[in-house]
C-alpha cells in the first residue's frame, strides 16, 4: 500500500518559518517528479512547487518563488518544503503528491492526508 504522509505544518505568525516533510512508502518514487500543493478554505487545490527525482529539475508557483524551498531527502523517497517570510495568504492544507506529472507539473495518483499551515497576521 502507498502512503505518502505529511507533517511540520502548524501555527506561525507573519514572517515565521515552517518545514513540512513528506515520508513515502509502499513504492519509491526516486526517479519520478514529486511535489506539494495546497488548498486554502474556498479556493481549489493549487500547485506549490515540484523537484524532479535527482533534484536537477525545480518549480515554483511565482506566488511562493523566492520564499519558499523543495528539496528531498539522500534516499530521493523524502520531499521537504521549507517555507519562509509566511504571509497570511499562505494559510491552507499542504498535500504531498507523487508522481506529479512532469510536463505540466498536474498532480498525480498519490496524495498525503494533508498538513495544515495557518498563518497569522
Amino acid at each position: 500500500q502507498v502512503q505518502l504522509v505529511e507533517s511540520g505544518g502548524g501555527l506561525v505568525q507573519a514572517g515565521g518559518s515552517l518545514r513540512l516533510s513528506c515520508a513515502t512508502s509502499g513504492r519509491t518514487f526516486s526517479n519520478y517528479h514529486m511535489g506539494w500543493f495546497r488548498q486554502a478554505p474556498g479556493k481549489e487545490r493549487e500547485f506549490v512547487a515540484a523537484i524532479s527525482g535527482n533534484g536537477d529539475g525545480i518549480w515554483y508557483a511565482e506566488s511562493v518563488k523566492g520564499r519558499f524551498t523543495i528539496s528531498r531527502g539522500n534516499a530521493k523517497n523524502t520531499v521537504y518544503l521549507r517555507m519562509n517570510s509566511l504571509k497570511p495568504e499562505d494559510t491552507a492544507v499542504y498535500y504531498c503528491n507523487a508522481p506529479v506529472i512532469a510536463t505540466t507539473l498536474s498532480p498525480g495518483r498519490y496524495w498525503g492526508q494533508g498538513t495544515q499551515v495557518t498563518v497569522s497576521a
